[in-house]
């Protein structure tokens, strides 16, 4: 088994009160948040560009201050007016920011020597962390002489050998191709929950996001709108930016006549609205939970225009309603195009779109 490296703090809760930011000239940056993030947890900030996750994660490390009244916590401790190097936060960057005439053991260890670890102790911490992260073999290389998976690694293992109270990580699988970022955040996914510290995330990568993360924050415009699981933010979004923003959906407009009869039509078929969603000017539904078979009561008749082999699972794009419709089904469907299906959606699948004026 690999060794441990115990954080000197593992699992300090974060607390974020009542935080925004605004930038001379009046940008409003960050909208007053609160975020608690549990000792030993993964946070993921999730959003798209610009909504204010990057800034959130500066004031939390101390790179930036909140407005007045804004206050951040490790612990019992209120750190607001601390700078970073009193924090005890690690970080690691999108672009690593190694040192590149140092080896990966020094790159490593430049966090201990700085603090006037013993030599001796350094030397075992890194060679715990050398192991722990998979490089063995490696100490002495260059950054240049490492892939782009192996220098993300060194990075990682620099920012924990200090044994941080919080890890801070900021797109750090950004620069990776797309078959070694699906590689490593798996392993970062493990590596993060064997060292048991604190960690916040920010990405705007949603299969990242759901990979590593045992909770996810996604921010709009400044704000959080939206903290769970992400299954639970999946399947039971509650608000039509996190359905659309978290995965795939399917838009299904209800015209008046709809919503007065308490109705959803889609082609030919014309099905009850499920309670909650009576008010709706829209409902949605993701593509895979749109069931396609044979035509039959019931059944809304569609016809396929495209056909889209994906490997895992086969995408039919959907024509014959007002809207065209995406489906996801199991990679052996005999339908092709031109085919006319069958299309039934469970009551329960149904989301919120709009809500009516």
């Amino acid at each position: 088994m690999d060794p441990m490296v115990e954080p000197a703090t593992a699992g300090v809760r974060v607390g974020v009160e009542a935080c925004a930011k605004t930038f001379p000239g009046g940008v409003r940056a960050l909208r007053p948040s609160t975020l608690a993030v549990e000792p030993g947890e993964v946070l993921a900030l999730l959003g798209p560009s610009g909504c204010g996750k990057t800034t959130l994660l500066r004031l939390i490390a101390g790179l930036e201050s909140p407005d007045a009244g804004g206050r951040v916590r490790f612990g019992t401790d209120d750190v607001t007016a601390l700078p970073i190097e009193r924090r005890g936060v690690g970080m690691v960057f999108q672009h690593y920011a190694l040192f590149p005439q140092m080896t990966v053991a020094a790159n490593i260890g430049y966090g201990l020597r700085i603090r006037g670890v013993p030599d001796e102790q350094r030397r075992q911490r890194v060679g715990e962390l050398v192991d722990l992260v998979r490089l063995g073999g490696l100490e002495n290389r260059r950054p240049a002489e490492l892939s782009g998976g192996q220098r993300q690694r060194v990075a990682l293992a620099r920012a924990v050998a200090i044994r941080p109270r919080v890890l801070l990580l900021d797109e750090p699988l950004t620069a990776l191709d797309a078959k070694l970022k699906e590689q490593l955040r798996e392993e970062l996914a493990e590596l993060l929950r064997r060292l048991g510290i604190t960690a916040i995330h920010v990405t705007h990568d949603q299969q990242e996001a759901l990979a590593i993360a045992d909770r996810l924050a996604i921010m709009r415009a400044g704000e959080i709108v939206g903290i769970g699981s992400g299954e639970s933010l999946y399947r039971a979004p509650g608000h039509p930016f996190l359905a659309e923003f978290l995965g795939r959906v399917n838009r299904v407009a209800r015209d008046d006549a709809a919503r007065a009869t308490g109705r959803v039509r889609l082609a030919d078929a014309d099905w009850p609205c499920p309670p909650a969603l009576l008010g709706c000017q829209a409902l949605l539904v993701r593509p895979d939970d749109v069931l396609v078979g044979e035509p039959g009561e019931g059944a809304a008749t569609m016809r396929v225009a495209r056909r889209v082999f994906l490997g895992d699972r086969v995408q039919l794009h959907l024509s014959g309603a007002a809207a065209p419709l995406t489906a996801e089904t199991h990679r052996d469907s005999p339908a092709a195009v031109g085919d006319t299906v069958g299309v039934r959606i469970a009551p329960e699948r149904w989301m919120p779109g709009e809500a009516g004026g």
